[in-house]
């Protein structure tokens, strides 16, 4: 049966990213091991927005960014991405959905161990049927975004951990999409260059990318414009818990302070995916 397609981003500003409406998550209903993972969660986030979900292992946390990734569907309840009603999606249009609109990045990095930096992040556009000459194009062009244009032949092993992570993050921006979904993404750094990723999320949410984090950390979450934390399953907001998100960050905290010749604004040389390169 024809469903809805994936709205264009670039929509009503007035529009959230990312709404859910008394989601819940219910696993083994109905049996001995039901467990209620999600509780009438509600979230309403805009674009241009750097939120954080915290919450302690078992929260519920991983099951809501599973729904906002559309990796999985709820119980009940409703969730819009970029004002698209995913339960609406059919198995195309939710793969269209997760590599348009959601851009992931994880604690792992997930790097194919085998292939170069310039490798790792061409590689969502092989999905997206983009000719090879462009793909290459366009991810050298990200990988200077997060200041790493003189590393693009180096392969994971040859990378330090906040190196990698910023490839994964530079994979997770190369369609653009609205939302970049992190996922304890610091938990393998150390903090220095844990504060450096996150001064680099700031960076992109100043640029127009919508950044949810999801961690157990108060003093990462700190970094966001809103906080919410997650307790056996309902989620509610926490005021005060972040800090001035867009305050200016100290000089070299950008995560570009290593480099004294980085472009100001290297992210606007990662061309539109339907531009002509």
């Amino acid at each position: 049966m024809s469903r809805t397609g994936v709205r264009a981003a670039g929509g009503d500003g007035d529009v959230p990213v990312i709404e859910t409406r008394a989601l819940e998550k219910i696993y083994s209903e109905g049996t001995e091991a039901e467990v209620v993972a999600l509780r009438g969660v509600d979230l309403r986030i805009m674009r241009g927005e750097f939120v954080a979900i915290m919450g302690p292992s078992g929260s519920g946390k991983s099951t809501l960014m599973n729904l906002i990734g559309a990796l999985d569907t709820p119980s009940a309840g409703v969730y819009l991405c970029d004002g698209v009603d995913v339960s609406t999606l059919d198995r195309e249009a939710l793969a269209r959905l997760r590599r348009d609109k959601i851009g992931f990045v994880f604690q792992g990095f997930n790097l194919l161990p085998r292939m170069s930096a310039l490798d790792n992040v061409a590689m969502p556009l092989g999905y997206a049927s983009v000719p090879p000459a462009e793909r290459l194009e366009r991810a050298q062009a990200a990988l200077e975004a997060v200041g790493l244009g003189a590393r693009t032949g180096h392969r994971p092993s040859e990378l330090s951990g906040g190196q990698q992570q910023r490839v994964a993050i530079a994979r997770a921006l190369i369609n653009r999409p609205p939302v970049l979904l992190a996922d304890e993404p610091t938990g393998a750094l150390d903090t220095r260059t844990g504060e450096e990723i996150l001064a680099l999320f700031k960076r992109l949410r100043d640029e127009g990318h919508t950044v949810v984090l999801i961690t157990h950390d108060p003093d990462v979450a700190a970094h966001a414009d809103r906080t919410y934390v997650m307790r056996d399953g309902e989620l509610d907001e926490e005021p005060g818990l972040g800090m001035n998100g867009r305050a200016s960050v100290e000089s070299g905290d950008s995560g570009f302070g290593s480099d004294p010749n980085a472009d100001p604004n290297p992210q606007s040389r990662i061309p539109n995916p339907g531009s002509t390169p």
